[in-house]
């Protein structure tokens, strides 16, 4: 959108005929970004590994927004898998696109080895290209918006085991800056969302499997972690989606190339 007379914001927030698709969108972060899409009226593509997390996600959001949903069970860390959807795509690929599946396991550097970096970074990172790809490849006469989820573990590298982490975010957002370089003048906006400290699913289960295996140590991070938060709590998935949706939609028009920390200050801490 260029600039031009005043618009409602009503308009500028609708996603009204527009379609997102969302990886990763079987919980978390992923399904409550979903989920304020479908309030603002787009159709839905919500891609994850896990069918069975997907139909419940499907059901979560047409309860409330019924909206056209379309379910797509998908390995991220195979690019034949994502060939084969945009190849499906073709001639109908969606307006935004919200790269947020990836991997969080602990792992000392030490003990990493050659199959478990890769797997770690094609999903993390590589994943994330070959999305960015075939999104733009499609779309290069329409242009269109991609958000891509990094992590503050790219930004300030804070829990011991996360150095392929950090490595696979950190590539994120060079990703994201050099498209943002490369396809702006083509219509696309390219942003990157940086969360921190958010309480998923996946974070609940590292906190109580921590605490029944009494590991002092993750313990004690999770309480450091939460020291350093100037907010002062844990962050909601959806304080996450607000900020996604903000980015795809026109409110949002003169963004691109953009690292966006939503982490409660903990960068700045």
């Amino acid at each position: 959108m260029a600039k031009s007379s005043f618009i409602p914001m009503d308009e500028l927030l609708s996603f009204e005929g527009k379609s997102v698709m969302i990886t990763g969108a079987g919980g978390g972060i992923g399904l409550a970004t979903a989920k304020r899409f479908a309030e603002l009226g787009a159709s839905l593509y919500l891609i994850d590994i896990d069918r069975k997390k997907l139909s419940l996600a499907r059901k979560n959001i047409f309860k409330d927004f019924p909206v056209d949903i379309e379910t797509i069970k998908l390995d991220v860390s195979k690019k034949e898998e994502i060939d084969a959807l945009w190849k499906d795509m073709k001639g109908s690929e969606p307006d935004v696109l919200v790269n947020n599946a990836g991997l969080y396991i602990f792992k000392e550097f030490l003990e990493i080895n050659e199959e478990f970096l890769e797997k770690t970074m094609k999903v993390n990172f590589e994943s994330v290209l070959w999305m960015c790809q075939g999104f733009i490849r499609g779309r290069l006469n329409k242009g269109g918006s991609i958000i891509n989820i990094g992590s503050i573990e790219a930004i300030m590298p804070f829990a011991f085991g996360l150095v392929h982490y950090d490595a696979g975010k950190t590539s994120v957002l060079g990703l994201t800056r050099a498209l943002a370089r490369d396809f702006s003048k083509k219509g696309f906006r390219v942003n990157a969302i940086i969360p921190g400290g958010i309480d998923t699913p996946g974070v609940r289960k590292l906190k109580k499997e921590s605490a029944l295996k009494l590991n002092v140590d993750m313990i004690r991070l999770g309480v450091e972690f939460k020291s350093r938060l100037p907010i002062g709590r844990f962050g909601d998935p959806d304080e996450v989606a607000r900020v996604i949706v903000f980015l795809a939609s026109d409110m949002a028009s003169y963004i691109t190339g953009a690292l966006i920390p939503v982490d409660g200050g903990f960068l700045s801490a």
